[in-house]
């Protein structure tokens, strides 16, 4: 059996890259790293400790679904945050919708412009 022990990147896709970057890099504060060359449009961010989010900006396999409307109950991938409530705050004054989570824990989700859907966990 192999031995994983990370997670080193997430992948998203994204219709408008000029858009979803103003929402990973304004909203959330995100800042691009080194990318490869590669033959469509994206931006990495570096999310500490060697981990990366790449949004790629390609066709969408699953455009037009409906997806749930609480994100913990979609495929998602989560964030750690150290201040939920001030990530609430700038989430709340951009308009983007979030829902608290339904399990009880310290954590937010949302979805980004292309309906890719977030979490955000409390962590110390």
């Amino acid at each position: 059996m192999p031995d994983i022990t990370a997670l080193l990147h997430a992948g998203l896709l994204v219709a408008d890259l000029v858009r979803a970057r103003a929402f990973y890099e304004t909203v959330l504060g995100l800042e691009p790293c080194a990318r490869p060359q590669l033959p469509y449009p994206g931006v990495w961010y570096a999310l500490g400790d060697g981990r990366q989010l790449h949004l790629m900006q390609l066709p969408d396999p699953d455009a037009g679904s409906v997806r749930p409307e609480h994100g913990g109950r979609d495929r998602h991938i989560a964030f750690a945050v150290r201040d939920l409530d001030a990530l609430r705050d700038r989430l709340d004054a951009a308009g983007i919708a979030c829902t608290a989570s339904r399990s009880g824990r310290a954590a937010l989700f949302c979805r980004d412009p292309d309906g890719n859907a977030l979490e955000f966990v409390a962590v110390e």
